[in-house]
């Protein structure tokens, strides 16, 4: 398949950076301002921010005067400066002369600019104006971008070629992910590039183009001063590249893991075990993947390179079909949530760590302790344990619960799932909608393994507040609120709580070492999730 060996890319030798860095790629901030005193503010925030360069929007700007305020800029500015002046065919904001917008982007380059971009229609025009007369220290990058999709791997290849022929000293394409398998192309691109190359993949399936850049060759990536101003869909923050991601440790041989999910972003996993791998220097970086096919996902991305994943909803169950082998434990409960691709020959194989988590976290909570586990009877013994959901970790959280004794009823919007697992399990069934009547006796338990009351939607709950007398406690695995309605209004009517933050801390012990090799960092797991 044409992208499995793209990612043999490791092979790019990168020159170690200067200053602790593994690559010498450069991130770069996006200044889009109504006013040139307000770009001057945000430059001196990109210089504290650590960026490497600027890219002045010139067609963000209210008013513009060339010769003054090019010169103001380029004055001001602490760190080496990138103009563009993007025009509205191009998807910028610029709407007028087409002589004046490159006479001006002439001009940049005239008092100094380190870098113009300047689009790929208008190249050989604008190339061979400044013919002979280029300042020695001004790189033109020539640029493409692509808002409908991601061309075919040929495709892309005679842009580059095409782009390459007007004379840019530095290639850049942009195109848009409409899934994440996309981004292998452009990957492929990069890395065997024989001239400096920026390929950037809009768009959140296309995000971790703009943070594994470095791994494959990418000249620049860009990074926001601030969330929610970008210049292009699916940019992160400069903060979280450098910070959470921790971009500039990313080489070559890093190994990449992530989340499998769909939706993915509101995820803690990559804030979780990126300060981990930091923390006992393992070359490893995670990042979440907005995945819609598992299937294709994990045949694209094929080399061992891209070495384990953690799975969320809704693909723990698809993904088991994917695995080559699947642990015991995972096949009797249908369902995975790690799935390692072992170095010696690139099978993936398959583990459930999400049962462990929760069922010890909801034993901890009804002893009331963290550590006295060591009971040899489970407090679930005998317990009437209602599963609210079906899927990966419904199935999980029955089997969990079964095989401590308890006696499982699952509930869920179609009664026949419902109904098939507790047959797979050895329990009974209920429609949620029956639930709210359901109490054969006091002292139960009640597990949501869906996402109703996930953010945003945090005002759902999947069952109504009257029906909680009858649990002694209750478990949400959504931890994103870590108080959802759900617990709220279990607190209230008097019963246990346990959040799904300790379901996400127990079964990322397990993750962390299958992921490295090495144990988990506990303290550290704990300290993270309690600071965010």
């Amino acid at each position: 398949m044409e992208s499995s060996n793209v990612l043999l890319a490791s092979s790019a030798a990168l020159q170690m950076g200067s200053g602790g860095r593994n690559n010498p790629t450069l991130v770069c901030a996006p200044i889009m301002a109504e006013s040139v005193d307000k770009m001057v503010i945000n430059m001196n925030k990109a210089k504290q921010g650590d960026a490497d360069l600027v890219e002045i929007r010139l067609d963000s700007l209210k008013s513009f005067n060339p010769s003054n305020d090019l010169k103001t800029i380029i004055k001001a500015s602490p760190l080496p400066t990138l103009f563009t002046y993007r025009p509205k065919w191009e998807g910028g904001q610029y709407d007028g002369d087409e002589k004046k917008r490159l006479d001006a982007l002439r001009l940049a380059m005239e008092f100094g600019a380190d870098y113009i971009d300047v689009e790929l229609q208008v190249a050989c025009e604008f190339n061979d104006s400044i013919y002979g007369r280029k300042p020695e220290n001004s790189k033109v990058i020539v640029s493409s971008h692509n808002y409908q999709d991601t061309p075919s791997a040929e495709d892309l290849g005679n842009l580059v070629a095409r782009i390459q022929a007007t004379g840019a000293d530095i290639v850049k394409i942009a195109t848009t992910a409409l899934e994440i398998a996309d981004v292998a192309r452009i990957f492929q691109i990069t890395v065997h590039s024989q001239v400096p190359i920026i390929g950037i993949v809009m768009g959140e399936r296309g995000f971790m183009s703009r943070i594994l850049c470095p791994k494959f060759g990418g000249f620049l990536t860009f990074g926001t001063i601030e969330s929610g101003i970008v210049s292009a869909p699916g940019q992160p923050t400069m903060k979280d590249l450098l910070h959470l991601y921790n971009l500039r440790r990313i080489g070559p041989d890093t190994k990449v893991f992530g989340i499998i999910g769909k939706p993915v972003h509101h995820s803690k996993s990559p804030m979780l075990y990126n300060e981990a791998f930091k923390s006992v220097c393992f070359n490893g970086v995670y990042i979440p993947l907005l995945v819609d096919d598992v299937a294709n996902f994990l045949q694209t991305y094929s080399s061992t390179d891209f070495a384990g994943f953690s799975c969320t909803i809704p693909h723990k169950e698809a993904a088991l079909k994917c695995c080559d082998e699947v642990d015991p434990v995972a096949k009797s409960i249908g369902a995975v949530n790690c799935i390692i691709r072992r170095p010696t020959d690139g099978k993936l194989v398959g583990y459930n760590t999400d049962y462990v988590g929760a069922i010890s976290a909801i034993e901890d909570g009804l002893r009331g302790s963290h550590n006295s586990s060591n009971t040899a009877d489970s407090p679930l013994a005998g317990k009437l344990f209602v599963v609210i959901g079906a899927g990966g970790a419904g199935k999980a959280l029955a089997y969990g619960a079964k095989e401590k004794g308890a006696r499982v009823v699952i509930a869920n919007r179609t009664y026949d799932r419902a109904r098939e697992l507790a047959d797979t399990i050895g329990g009974d069934a209920l429609s949620l909608a029956n639930l709210d009547n359901f109490h054969p006796e006091d002292g139960m338990i009640l597990a949501n393994s869906t996402s109703i009351g996930m953010q945003p939607k945090v005002d759902e709950t999947p069952i109504p507040k009257h029906a909680l007398r009858s649990y002694s406690l209750v478990f949400d695995a959504v931890y994103t609120p870590k108080m959802t309605r759900l617990l709220r209004e279990a607190e209230e009517s008097g019963a246990k709580i346990v959040t799904g933050l300790e379901m996400f801390i127990g079964q990322a012990y397990e993750q962390f070492e299958r992921f490295t090799g090495l144990p988990a960092p506990k303290e550290l797991f704990r300290k993270v999730m309690a600071n965010n």
